[in-house]
């Protein structure tokens, strides 16, 4: 709290930094902008690395951040212009990210296939697993924040950048379990497969059923939207 506090004035003293603590809207999009840089990076060295490689795991990964880097850019292209995009337009982005969720869940699906039949989990020493396992508790945590302070905030675009957020971190917490699990686990490697392979079933169903939920929303706000016009 006190490096939040402490890193606002400095933050106000920019241009863009006024920008992004002005509003919380803004705030959202910013931050959606910068995961959206990450993700196009992932994406491009998961790529690279897949083609020449001739690797279908990352090739299958490169799609998974791909998949999130376009969810990202659509909701950054949307909010671009703060308050100024038409609500109709929100529910729109809505709609579309409830469509690639939707497909995400299916690359997620083929992730934990591909993990699972060719026992494919990263091994880390302990600081650094331990590292990894704070640094998902916190994503855990600000989506969690995220979504009690945004409750009550009607916007269509900021629903979609928490639901992004919410597939992100599930995807974080399977990804963390698999290399857990090998790296401290004293499991049997049967146990461990049933365990990879439920939360697996349990993040991609997550994923879906997220994904269907914002179709349904999206796609009754515009009709509403298309009614009150009339």
């Amino acid at each position: 709290m006190r490096l939040r506090q402490s890193a606002a004035p400095l933050l106000a003293r920019t241009r863009i930094g006024r920008w992004v603590l002005e509003d919380r809207r803004r705030r959202a999009v910013f931050f959606a902008a910068v995961s959206l840089g990450c993700n196009l990076l992932y994406a491009l060295y998961h790529g690279v690395l897949g083609i020449l490689g001739m690797s279908l795991w990352l090739i299958t990964m490169c799609a998974f951040y791909g998949v999130l880097a376009a969810m990202r850019f659509a909701a950054v292209l949307c909010g671009r212009r703060g308050g100024e995009a038409p609500v109709s337009r929100e529910y729109f982005v809505m709609e579309l990210t409830g469509v690639l969720l939707a497909l995400l869940s299916v690359i997620l699906s083929a992730v934990v296939y591909l993990s699972l039949s060719r026992n494919i989990a990263v091994r880390y020493g302990e600081i650094v697993m331990i590292t990894i396992a704070a640094y998902t508790f916190y994503k855990i945590t600000a989506a969690v924040v995220r979504a009690v302070r945004q409750r009550r905030n009607p916007s269509p675009l900021l629903a979609a950048i928490r639901g992004i957020s919410y597939a992100e971190v599930a995807a974080s917490v399977l990804t963390l379990q698999r290399s857990m699990l090998v790296s401290f686990g004293a499991m049997s490697a049967g146990n461990i497969h049933l365990m990879n392979a439920l939360t697996g079933a349990g993040v991609c169903l997550f994923v879906l059923l997220l994904g269907i939920s914002m179709i349904i929303k999206g796609r009754k706000g515009e009709k509403l939207c298309r009614n009150q016009s009339l």
